[in-house]
């Protein structure tokens, strides 16, 4: 827990704007990127066919729009950003190790690696000063 605190306060004394702008662009890409599986079914499909046949497929499915879209929209807001990235990051992982077993798509791997690294980075971050996170402990 303590260290925690200690990053929340470092994020806290070294926030900036273009930081909190990268943040509110992964949880709308991340929302939108959700809403995206939900109306383009057949496109997903394809992607998650090299997994389809695992026990607990359609679970997979389900998790992921809904971590998406959930979690873009806390993302976005700055509410439990760390928990909404912690359930990203299994999500971005093997959307980049999927290329390896299915066919390769260099565009959707150097997008899911380059997601996953920024999900990392606000991992340990947090969600910084300009967010509710940090409205809420100020206002309690």
């Amino acid at each position: 827990m303590g260290t925690v605190k200690s990053l929340n306060k470092w994020a806290n004394a070294h926030t900036y704007y273009p930081i909190d702008i990268l943040r509110i662009i992964v949880g709308i890409f991340l929302f939108t990127k959700g809403v995206s599986f939900i109306t383009n079914a057949e496109y997903y499909s394809q992607l998650v066919a090299p997994i389809k046949n695992l026990g607990g497929g359609m679970l997979f499915v389900h998790y992921i729009i809904a971590a998406h879209m959930m979690g873009g929209i806390m993302i976005v807001f700055g509410l439990l950003t760390r928990w909404a990235i912690i359930a990203q990051l299994p999500i971005l992982l093997c959307a980049f190790l999927i290329n390896f077993v299915g066919e390769m798509h260099v565009g959707n791997m150097i997008l899911s690696f380059l997601l996953f690294s920024i999900c990392v980075f606000f991992l340990f971050y947090g969600s910084g000063k300009h967010s509710a996170d940090y409205y809420f402990k100020m206002n309690s």
